[in-house]
């Protein structure tokens, strides 16, 4: 089933933001390529994408960026080992992390996520460059 949302003065479709292309910038490091899945957890990808562009400090924790954001969602899928790629929001932070690779607690190849996490999208080109990201560069996830 499809619902619509509304978003911005418009009405959106969750199918419209399934896929939807959005961009990683990081200062000094450049840009990322990413696409949002609404099929796992459409209510936390619909109000991310109404706060977009989100700009923060990046942190690290291993192989995983994160950054904090002054607005909290709930949990809806959520879920602790995701795949290296994954962006996903964290509800206890509240932040959102970019798993690049795996974190301290992985305990195996994938990453494993500090928390409960909402996987919504995944990092589609450039995740080598990335991982260059140093802790205090500005991050900005943007369309």
């Amino acid at each position: 089933m499809i619902a619509n949302v509304s978003y911005p003065k418009i009405k959106v479709s969750l199918l419209v933001l399934d896929g939807m292309r959005v961009k990683v910038k990081v200062d000094k490091v450049g840009e990322a390529e990413a696409v949002l899945d609404a099929g796992r957890n459409p209510k936390t990808v619909r109000e991310i994408v109404k706060r977009l562009p989100i700009e923060a400090e990046a942190l690290r924790w291993g192989d995983e960026i994160y950054f904090y954001v002054d607005f909290r969602l709930p949990e809806e899928n959520t879920q602790t080992e995701v795949e290296i790629g994954d962006i996903a929001y964290w509800s206890e932070g509240p932040g959102i992390g970019i798993f690049l690779g795996k974190t301290p607690i992985s305990t195996g190849d994938k990453p494993k996520a500090a928390g409960k996490v909402n996987v919504i999208g995944r990092i589609t080109g450039n995740l080598e460059k990335l991982k260059k990201t140093p802790e205090g560069a500005k991050i900005r996830i943007q369309t």
